[in-house]
């Protein structure tokens, strides 16, 4: 098997299985505070490693973390991010409380938290990989995103050094390959995990041959967003390799419980 990254890279060094906070510690007292600088710290006070989130870039190139295309839902402003300047956009405070903070805040707020980012706009792919360069965080990031043609461009402007998620095209290879060993899918599966709900319409992405089929080829399962105890179990039993929870009170719970929290 081709592997599209290295197996000693610093981002695949936290602990396994990998807990992920999707877009930070927004419950309790951050209710509402989802991709806030707040909530990462909260995060990692918490004890998690793995941070998930979302970014777009401004008119000027300034990348924000934020899940939506525009500033209405979280914020107390409008508009498309894409069509404002940083300096309007960092006006804008989520939940009327915490200014939209730019991608290079996290990264250098919190050195010790590994990163998934989803990338969600064409415009933000070089804007990224900058800020990335300029932290020089490199180990400390993985790169997504749901577009198979994005992800391309994303693998190939960051190079040797960056590793990266599956794109759509890459899921659909591994998962064939759970249900008939003998295709040859190797060539077609980029990046190092595959990081997917546990069902897509009527197909269900998350069974165990998907999970050894990864397995078989040094690669990664991670389950997206995985809110409740008994299925965050009965995942891990699966196997999986990471899951991605809006309730990271209750997954560390689980993990605690498991014998299989860890911090470092």
């Amino acid at each position: 098997m081709r592997l599209d990254f290295a197996a000693d890279h610093g981002y695949l060094r936290g602990p396994h299985p990998r807990a992920f906070v999707h877009r930070g510690w927004h419950v309790d007292d951050l209710d509402g505070m989802e991709n806030s600088l707040s909530a990462f710290r909260r995060a990692v006070d918490e004890g998690y490693r793995y941070l998930e989130t979302d970014v777009h870039a401004t008119s000027d190139g300034v990348v924000v973390v934020h899940h939506d295309a525009a500033l209405d839902r979280t914020t107390d402003a409008t508009g498309q991010i894409a069509r404002l300047p940083w300096q309007t956009v960092r006006r804008a405070k989520v939940a009327g409380r915490e200014p939209v903070s730019r991608l290079e805040d996290l990264l250098e707020e919190l050195p010790e938290a590994l990163v998934n980012i989803d990338v969600k706009a064409d415009t933000a792919v070089e804007p990224v990989l900058d800020a990335v360069r300029r932290t020089d965080a490199w180990e400390r990031v993985c790169l997504g995103t749901f577009s198979d043609t994005r992800l391309a461009r994303v693998r190939k402007l960051g190079g040797a050094r960056l590793i990266t998620s599956m794109g759509p095209r890459s899921v659909l290879a591994l998962w064939a390959s759970g249900w008939n060993r003998r295709l040859p899918v190797s060539r077609a599966i980029r990046g190092f995990s595959a990081q997917v709900p546990v069902r897509h319409g009527r197909l269900e992405l998350v069974t165990r041959r998907t999970v050894e089929a990864a397995h078989r080829m040094g690669l990664e399962v991670h389950v997206w967003t995985i809110n409740d105890p008994v299925q965050m179990n009965a995942l891990l039993d699966l196997g999986v390799d990471g899951l991605v929870t809006d309730r990271p009170d209750l997954l560390r719970d689980v993990l605690t419980q498991r014998g299989t929290w860890a911090t470092t």
